[in-house]
C-alpha cells in the first residue's frame, strides 16, 4: 500500500518504519529540512532501541522514504496518517493547529479517495472537528477520516508497534472503505490473533486518554502509599509485591519513585481533565493524579534538604539520570529537571550523567551544570549522589568506589533498586522512596 506519515517526530517516525517494515511503501513527511537531510543520511534524531537500523534497512529496500514535499506525498497515498504534535495549551488542554493544518493541507492536496488516519493523541472530537474542515474546503473528494491512536512505550516502542497487544480503531461501522483498509494494513500485525479493536471514533480518542490517564493514576496512587509507608515504618516495595500479586490489580505501574514525566502521561492527563470540564464533568480522580505527580516530584529536593537541614547552599549534588526513564533521551517533563532547577535555585551545584540524554541535557540547562562522560566523573567530591533514572549501568556499580569518592556518603535511591543492598553495612546513608534499607 502507499502511505503517506505526516510528521518526522516519535511517533511518526515509529509508525512510518513500522509500516514500511511490513511491506508497504511509505513517505515520511516532515516540514523540516534539517531533519529530512538528516533522516535521508541516515540520522535519526531520536534515541529508540532497534529503530536506527529498522530505518536503514528500510530505507535501503526502498520502502521508506523522507520527504518535505508534504503535498506531494498525500497525493501519492491511498492511506494518510497525521503524526504531528498536539502539545499541552496553557489552561491544559491539547493545542491542535497542527492538526488543523494537516487537514487543511490533505483536503486541498488529496487526489482521489484515500482514508486519513488520525494518529496524533488528540481529544475527543477532533475525529468530526477534522470532518468539518475537509468537508468546509473539499466537498466533492471522498476522504475517510479514522482515528487510531497510538499505544507506544518510549524505550519499546519497535516492539509495541510491531507485536501490539491491539490495535484500536475507531471508524464509522457502516464505512466499509475504510474498515477495509484498516483491516488490510494492519494484517500482517494481526497473524497470531485480530488485534483490531473496532469502535466509534469518539471511543478511540478517549481510550487513548483514559488508558494514560489509569496508569498515571496508579503511579501517583503508590507515590501516595510511599509517603505513607514512611510515616509507618513499612516497606513500598512488600506492600506492592502483596498488592500486585493480586490478579485483579496485577503488578505493572505499582512502582513508587519520584513522579512520572515523559510527553505522554502529564500531557494527556492534563488534556483528559480539560475535555471534561469543558463538558461540565469533573474527573476528580485524574485531577488528583496530577497534583500528587506535581508534589511527588519535589520527594528528592525535600529529602536532600532533610538531610542537609536545609543547609544546600554551596554544596556539590551529582545525578546519575535525567532522561524521564530508561531506554530514551527525552527528558521531557523528567523528574530529574524539577530536581536540577531546584537544586540550582538554591545554590548547589549540579554535576550529571545520563547514557543518552546528554544533548538533551546540555540543550535544557547549558553551562549552569556540569555534564560528564562518565558516571563516576559525577560523584568526586559530591555531598550526594541522586539516583534519578534506573539505567541498568546504574543497577549494581562499585560501591566501594562510590564511597570513596563521596564527600559525604549519602545515597538517595529514587528509584529503590538499591534497597537491598545492604548499603547501612557498607558505610552508607541510605534513603530510597518509602523503603526501608536491607
Amino acid at each position: 500500500m502507499d502511505i503517506c506519515v505526516i510528521g518526522g517526530g516519535y511517533v511518526g517516525l515509529v509508525t512510518a518504519t513500522g509500516l514500511a517494515e511490513t511491506g508497504n511503501n511509505v513517505q515520511c513527511a516532515e516540514l523540516d529540512p534539517a531533519k529530512v537531510a538528516a533522516l535521508n543520511a541516515g540520522e535519526v534524531p531520536i534515541f529508540e532501541p532497534g529503530l536506527d537500523s529498522m530505518i536503514e534497512s528500510n530505507r535501503e529496500g526502498g520502502r521508506l522514504s523522507f520527504t518535505t514535499d508534504v503535498e506531494g506525498a498525500i497525493a501519492a497515498s491511498e492511506i494518510i496518517f497525521v503524526a504531528v504534535g498536539t502539545p499541552r495549551r496553557e489552561d491544559g488542554g491539547a493545542d491542535l493547529s497542527a492538526v488543523d493544518a494537516v487537514a487543511e493541507t490533505v483536503a486541498k492536496a488529496a487526489d482521489g479517495r484515500c482514508v486519513l488516519v488520525m494518529k496524533s493523541t488528540v481529544p475527543v472530537g477532533t475525529n468530526s472537528r477534522v470532518r468539518r474542515i475537509i468537508t468546509g474546503l473539499a466537498p466533492d473528494k471522498e476522504i475517510h477520516v479514522v482515528s487510531n491512536p497510538e499505544f507506544l512505550k518510549e524505550g519499546d516502542a519497535v516492539s509495541d508497534f510491531m507485536r501490539p497487544d491491539r490495535v484500536v480503531v475507531g471508524c464509522d461501522p457502516d464505512d466499509e472503505y475504510a474498515r477495509d483498509a484498516m483491516r488490510r494494513l494492519y494484517h500482517p500485525l494481526s497473524l497470531s490473533a485480530d488485534r483490531i479493536v473496532w469502535m466509534k471514533p469518539a471511543s478511540a480518542e478517549l481510550t487513548k486518554y483514559v488508558a494514560n490517564t489509569m496508569l498515571a493514576m496508579r503511579i501517583s496512587f503508590m507515590n501516595e502509599v510511599a509517603g505513607l509507608c514512611e510515616a509507618v515504618d513499612a516497606d513500598v516495595n512488600d506492600v506492592r509485591m502483596g498488592v500486585g500479586s493480586d490478579s485483579r490489580i496485577g503488578p505493572k505501574f505499582l512502582y513508587a519513585g519520584p513522579g512520572y514525566g515523559g510527553s505522554c502521561f502529564p500531557k494527556d492527563v492534563s488534556a483528559l481533565v480539560q475535555v471534561a470540564r469543558e463538558q461540565g464533568v469533573q474527573l476528580e480522580l485524574a485531577s488528583a493524579t496530577d497534583s500528587v505527580n506535581q508534589r511527588q516530584k519535589g520527594v528528592m529536593l525535600r529529602k536532600l534538604n532533610k538531610r542537609f537541614e536545609g543547609n544546600l547552599r554551596g554544596r556539590r549534588i551529582a545525578v546519575w539520570g535525567i532522561a524521564f526513564k530508561p531506554r530514551t533521551d527525552d527528558i521531557r517533563e523528567s523528574p530529574a529537571l524539577a530536581l536540577i532547577d531546584s537544586l540550582l535555585s538554591e545554590g548547589v551545584e549540579v554535576l550529571a550523567h545520563d547514557p543518552e540524554a546528554m544533548e538533551s541535557a546540555r540543550g535544557r540547562f547549558g553551562d549552569k551544570i556540569t555534564l560528564v562522560d562518565e558516571p563516576y566523573e559525577a560523584i568526586e567530591g559530591a555531598d550526594a549522589l541522586v539516583l534519578v533514572t534506573e539505567w541498568r549501568q546504574y543497577q549494581n556499580p562499585d560501591f566501594a568506589r562510590i564511597k570513596a569518592a563521596l564527600k559525604t556518603p549519602f545515597l538517595l535511591d529514587a528509584r529503590n533498586v538499591w534497597a537491598t543492598y545492604a548499603l547501612t553495612a557498607q558505610g552508607f546513608e541510605y534513603t530510597g522512596i518509602g523503603v526501608q534499607a536491607r
